[in-house]
């Protein structure tokens, strides 16, 4: 099977992530960062909870995957990955400006902040996407926002 973290695309996401704090008390061996990247790469594309992940991967623990994955998020990891991706693309023309498509979806939340009520479901809370694509369909922008919000309000933020 292909991997689904090749070498290449490897070399351009480690030196974005942060390095690994400090055990002055030792304990286990922690996982790599490229096996749980690999982990949650195989989460998401699959749609397999966390805890199924295979262990045939060597990606550690579907619960190690989705700390590293939380601990990322606070750490800013994916906003600095997509801009690092998205530069690359660009480098190889590999994005088409010859049209772009701005589209939003709400999902539900569960009262978080930003979330507003859901227009469509009885007010419950409910939180709002709002992504820019090329004509490839490759995401270029996301703002988040309450399902509330209406898509017009949004288009220059977006943008």
């Amino acid at each position: 099977a292909r991997p689904l973290l090749p070498d290449g695309l490897w070399a351009e996401i480690a030196p974005l992530l942060p390095p690994e704090r400090a055990k002055p008390k030792g304990g286990r061996p922690r996982t790599s960062d490229r096996a749980a990247l690999t982990g949650i790469l195989f989460v998401l594309r699959s749609g397999a909870p966390w805890e199924l992940l295979p262990r045939e991967m060597g990606c550690g623990s579907g619960m190690t995957c989705w700390r590293r994955l939380r601990d990322w998020q606070k750490a800013g990891v994916w906003d600095r990955l997509q801009h690092a991706l998205l530069d690359r693309l660009g480098r190889q023309n590999g994005i088409d400006f010859s049209r772009a498509s701005l589209d939003s979806a709400s999902i539900a939340a569960k009262g978080g902040p930003g979330d507003g009520p859901e227009p469509a479901d009885r007010g419950k809370p409910g939180t709002k996407r709002h992504i820019l694509t090329d004509a490839k369909g490759i995401p270029l922008a996301l703002k988040l926002t309450g399902a509330n919000v209406h898509d017009s309000r949004m288009l220059e933020a977006v943008v």
